[in-house]
C-alpha cells in the first residue's frame, strides 16, 4: 500500500476535537473557563490602566508589571475565542496554517512571561541587593532593551518550529488534534515523517527558555534572602521580605503549573488524555487570572489605586 492511500498529504484543514473523553461535557467546561478568561481580560487591562495612568507607578517593577499584563491578555486571546468555538458552537475546525500562528503565539507569549518574570527577579534584586544603585542601572532606557530583548528570542527560538512543521512534513496520519488548542507537540504527532528532530528543538526551545529563567530567578532569590536576612532590623527585614511575595506567588504559580503541565504531557503515559488536555489549559489560562489578583492585593501601591478608581 502505497504512502498516499493511508495518510493525507498535506492538509489545509485541521479538526481540534477540544477535551477528549469529555465531548459530552465540554459545554459546561466552557462557562469555568470563560469566566476565568473574563476576570483575566479585566483583571490585566485594570492593572495596565492604572500603571499608565499613574504617573508614580513609572518605575521599572511597575513597567514590568504591565508588560506581563498585556502579555496574559494576548496569551488568553489567543487560546479562548477558539476553544470557546469548540466547546459551546461544535465549530472544530481551523485552517492548517491559522493552526501553526496560533502555535507560534502561544508558545512564543509563554516565553515571553518567562523572561518579563525573569527580568521581575532581576528588578528586585538590585532594588534590595544594591539600593542605592537602582535608579542609575535599570533606567528606562533599559527597561525598554530588556523588554525588546526577551520579545525577539521567544519569537526567534519558537520561530524555527513553524519553519521545521512547514518544511518537513508533507504526509500526516490525520487531521483530528486531540487538543483544545493548537500545541507544537499535538502537531507534531500528527505527521507521518520521523518527527525526531522537531521532538528535540522543542525540548532545547523548552529547557533554553524556562530553564535559563528559572535558575536566574532562583540565584537571584537566593541572594536577595541572604540580603534581606542581614539586615539589623525586624522591620526592615520585613518590608524588603514583603515587596517580593507577590513575585514569589507569580513564579511559583507560572512555574509548578508549566513543568506539571511539560512532564505529564512527555512521561504520564497511564494519564488519561482528558487530565493532560484540562491541565495544559489550566496551565495558560490560571496565570492570566491569578496574576492582576495576586498583585491588587499583595502590591498596596496598586491596592490603593484600585481603590482610588472605584470611589471616585
Amino acid at each position: 500500500m502505497s504512502i498516499s492511500n493511508i495518510t493525507v498529504y498535506m492538509p489545509s484543514v485541521l479538526t481540534l476535537i477540544g477535551i477528549p473523553g469529555l465531548e459530552s461535557v465540554q459545554c459546561w467546561i466552557g462557562i469555568p473557563f470563560c469566566a476565568i478568561y473574563l476576570v483575566a481580560i479585566i483583571g490585566n487591562s485594570l492593572l495596565l490602566i492604572i500603571i499608565k495612568s499613574e504617573r508614580s507607578l513609572h518605575e521599572p517593577m511597575y513597567i514590568f508589571l504591565g508588560m506581563l499584563g498585556a502579555t496574559d491578555i494576548a496569551l488568553a486571546s489567543t487560546i479562548m475565542p477558539k476553544m470557546l468555538g469548540i466547546f459551546w458552537f461544535n465549530v472544530p475546525e481551523i485552517y492548517f496554517d491559522s493552526c501553526l500562528l496560533q502555535m507560534w503565539f502561544i508558545h512564543t507569549f509563554q516565553g515571553i512571561e518567562s523572561g518579563i518574570l525573569m527580568a521581575m527577579a532581576l528588578d528586585r534584586y538590585v532594588a534590595i541587593c544594591y539600593p542605592l544603585r537602582h535608579a542609575t542601572i535599570f533606567t528606562h532606557q533599559l527597561v525598554i532593551q530588556i523588554g525588546t530583548m526577551v520579545v525577539l528570542r521567544a519569537a526567534i527560538l519558537v520561530a524555527p518550529c513553524l519553519v521545521l512543521i512547514k518544511c518537513r512534513f508533507q504526509f500526516y496520519h490525520t487531521t483530528v488534534i486531540s487538543h483544545s488548542y493548537c500545541e507544537h507537540m499535538a502537531i507534531v504527532k500528527l505527521a507521518a515523517a520521523n518527527a525526531q528532530v522537531n521532538k528535540i528543538y522543542g525540548l532545547f526551545v523548552a529547557f533554553t527558555v524556562a530553564g535559563f529563567d528559572l535558575t536566574f530567578i532562583t540565584l537571584s532569590y537566593i541572594q536577595i534572602f541572604i540580603t534581606v536576612f542581614r539586615l539589623p532590623q525586624k522591620e526592615a527585614r520585613f518590608k524588603a521580605f514583603n515587596t517580593c511575595i507577590a513575585h514569589i506567588c507569580v513564579f511559583l504559580q507560572f512555574y509548578l503549573l508549566a513543568f506539571f503541565s511539560f512532564f505529564t504531557h512527555r512521561f504520564g503515559s497511564h494519564i488519561p488524555p482528558y487530565i493532560h488536555i484540562l491541565f495544559s489549559s489550566i496551565y495558560l489560562l490560571v496565570p492570566p487570572f491569578l496574576n492582576p489578583l495576586v498583585y491588587g492585593a499583595k502590591t498596596t501601591q496598586i491596592r490603593i489605586h484600585v481603590v482610588k478608581m472605584f470611589c471616585s
